[in-house]
């Protein structure tokens, strides 16, 4: 099975955001990604990282994906166990529900900062955030 790690982050909220990405094959890292996203909140950050973790992810499985988060928000909301209240976060999560036609099956699981792939794609998006 294929997992993606998505992480977003924001210096201010809102302030320069950034995201950091993997999409991995249990514990092998098969590509990662990083950018800077210009002004966002840390929600936003973590929708748009995830739908880069997305994208990325269809170049390799349409079957079954695990998504890993460390924001309980958007794991919430893309479970149901949430409303999106937010009128900024709405088109990105209308964004993530069409994406996630390309797979048979998407499991999103929230893991908390300490996860060791959580950190990898942490350190991605600080890393990112520190360019100038």
């Amino acid at each position: 099975m294929i997992f993606t790690n998505s992480d977003g982050g924001s210096k201010g909220n809102p302030g320069p955001g950034a995201i950091g990405v993997i999409v991995r094959d249990d514990e092998k890292i098969l590509t990662q990604y990083s950018a800077k996203i210009g002004e966002a909140t840390s929600n936003i950050a973590e929708y748009t990282a995830l739908i880069k973790a997305l994208e990325l992810a269809s170049k390799f499985t349409n079957k079954e994906l695990t998504c890993v988060l460390d924001s309980e928000l958007v794991v919430k909301q893309l479970l149901g166990e949430y409303r999106v209240q937010n009128s900024k976060l709405l088109p990105l999560f209308i964004k993530v529900q069409k994406l996630q036609e390309n797979f048979e099956k998407i499991n999103y699981k929230h893991v908390s900062r300490e996860d060791k792939f959580q950190k990898v794609v942490d350190k991605l998006l600080n890393d990112e955030m520190k360019r100038e």
